[in-house]
């Protein structure tokens, strides 16, 4: 049975897909969006980024008022340059693996990673992070695949549920 978060959002997954395995929590941490302080990150999660149709480039409405906020987010690292441990570049995607195996996530399901001042952080691939960082919708070509956002990264802790 194709995963619920791919019925509702249309993204064409197999039943098989890394999705059905992601930890639950990673996918959806906070449902929609909500609204807070301009000095607190918009908690958002992969459902929210979901708002992108990797066919048409379409966004929707919740999502296009998110370009541009400080967003807090849930996921894995994906380091660009194999041989580093620690660099201020990196993929974020929602499950571990992705990007490494063939064929790429969709766009909508990655996201490319810049510190803010090339700040290096710590890259494990096996660990996952809340990152915080402010969101840009943008297609953007990497190694991995084509990433369908930016985040401009403020921070990067280690994952721990609320």
């Amino acid at each position: 049975m194709p995963s619920l978060v791919a019925s509702l959002f249309g993204l064409a997954l197999a039943a098989s897909s890394p999705l059905d395995r992601l930890p639950r929590d990673l996918w959806s941490l906070a449902g929609a969006p909500s609204v807070v302080t301009a000095a607190d990150p918009v908690t958002i999660d992969w459902r929210t980024l979901g708002g992108l149709n990797p066919n048409t480039g379409a966004v929707a409405p919740a999502l296009k008022a998110l370009n541009g906020q400080v967003v807090r987010i849930a996921g894995y690292v994906v380091p660009l340059d194999d041989a580093t441990q620690e660099d201020a570049q990196f993929l974020l995607v929602p499950y571990y693996g992705a990007c490494i195996h063939t064929p790429p996530p969709p766009p909508n399901q990655m996201v490319l990673v810049e510190m803010d001042g090339s700040k290096k952080v710590r890259l494990d691939l096996f660990e996952a992070v809340w990152l915080e960082g402010k969101l840009s919708i943008d297609v953007v070509e990497s190694l991995y695949g084509t990433a369908g956002f930016q985040i401009k990264g403020l921070k990067v802790s280690p994952y721990q549920r609320k």
